[in-house]
């Protein structure tokens, strides 16, 4: 995460591909980062991790308002995999959701050759929002600049009166989502 100040805040990709495991030897990290910033509080899951409900659904419950998922993928199912889970944890944690993944060919690079991606700003979906819950994307597989403003009051308009309030209506008496070990870290950058 850039800040506007130059500094830089991280977040480790946590859960790993098979092929990231077996061909490249990658671990993933430990830690689930919050950032607040003069923008909202956001946080970053990187492209396998949106793959995962629990984790988004944690930020969520640490009000996290976007949630960045940038995202390198090879072949169309990868991106729309990616692109499908971002739009549910849209909705279902009532916040933004900005993908982010790489397009073009590097033919000299190993398993980096082929890129397939559509950038993109989801949204939850109700009435203050897109119909499609989609409030921007790039042409497919172009490299492009997109630029959207997020209004977040439009959030917490849904939180509290939404057509549905998926954060509110949880049956907590049935469920509970616990993190074992180390907690999310926020990390407050005002």
């Amino acid at each position: 995460l850039c800040r506007r100040d130059g500094s830089v805040g991280e977040q480790r990709k946590l859960h790993m591909t098979p092929h990231e495991r077996w061909d490249w030897v990658m671990v993933g990290g430990d830690t689930l980062n919050i950032f607040e910033t003069d923008a909202g509080r956001v946080a970053i899951l990187i492209c396998y991790d949106c793959e995962f409900p629990e984790l988004s659904r944690l930020l969520a419950e640490h009000e996290v308002e976007i949630l960045f998922v940038p995202f390198w993928t090879d072949t169309k199912n990868g991106y729309l995999r990616v692109r499908h889970c971002a739009q549910a944890r849209a909705i279902e944690n009532e916040c933004y959701v900005v993908i982010a993944g790489s397009v073009g060919n590097l033919p000299q690079v190993d398993s980096l050759d082929v890129q397939y991606a559509q950038s993109a700003v989801l949204t939850p979906s109700d009435f203050a929002f897109p119909h499609d819950a989609v409030l921007n994307e790039a042409t497919p597989n172009t490299e492009m600049l997109l630029f959207s403003d997020l209004d977040l009051d439009k959030l917490k308009i849904l939180h509290n009166e939404g057509t549905v309030t998926n954060l509110k209506d949880r049956r907590l008496d049935l469920y509970n989502l616990q993190l074992p070990g180390k907690p999310v870290t926020v990390h407050k950058l005002r």
